[in-house]
């Protein structure tokens, strides 16, 4: 059980309350997050295997680094903070990418949690070997490569392996626009 205490926010992004992690994932609360996604230069975009014990969508794949903005810290704050316990990676804020605030509402049949983020997602282009990235312990049990072409064009044989949703179609056009311009 996570006690840690979250903010509630509105769509805005403003703090209206507070509540555990654990409330806010079972009754659906709306929350800041943050995912990053690594890309390589040959265009392929970097998932995190999730843990097969995680408290929602275990065993799935997932953006490379995700996680929740604690109160007090900033969207990119987090992400950077993120991106180091959970790849290794330490990314200095000018190679950190805006691409986009979303807000999703998602339920988890397997766990009976919803995750119902406001998250701001980034890019990182990732020039290293997929194999040195550190596994945060308990959070994931690898990381996968998969190809932005595919992606794009996904076989319905492999949309089981992702969370529901993760494969946000603008947010990958967008990565490949940033590999298109050498960015």
């Amino acid at each position: 059980m996570d006690a840690r205490i979250l903010n509630i926010i509105d769509e805005a992004g403003i703090a209206i309350g507070q509540a555990t992690r654990e409330e806010i994932h079972q009754e659906g609360l709306l929350h800041a997050e943050i995912h990053v996604w690594f890309y390589t230069p040959a265009g392929e975009l970097i998932f995190q295997h999730r843990a097969k014990d995680k408290d929602t969508y275990p065993d799935l794949l997932d953006a490379t680094v995700g996680g929740h903005v604690e109160i007090g810290d900033t969207y990119d704050q987090t992400a950077l903070k993120e991106a180091e316990e959970e790849t290794g990676v330490k990314i200095d804020n000018k190679d950190l990418v805006f691409l986009c605030t979303t807000i999703t509402n998602s339920f988890d049949e397997v766990t009976g949690r919803t995750n119902h983020p406001r998250r701001n997602v980034y890019a990182y282009c990732y020039t290293g070997d997929v194999a040195d990235l550190k596994i945060e312990g308990g959070a994931g049990i690898g990381f996968e490569l998969w190809s932005i072409d595919t992606l794009l064009n996904l076989p319905a044989s492999d949309a089981p392996r992702f969370i529901p949703g993760i494969l946000n179609i603008e947010v990958i056009k967008k990565i490949k626009a940033l590999i298109v311009n050498n960015v």
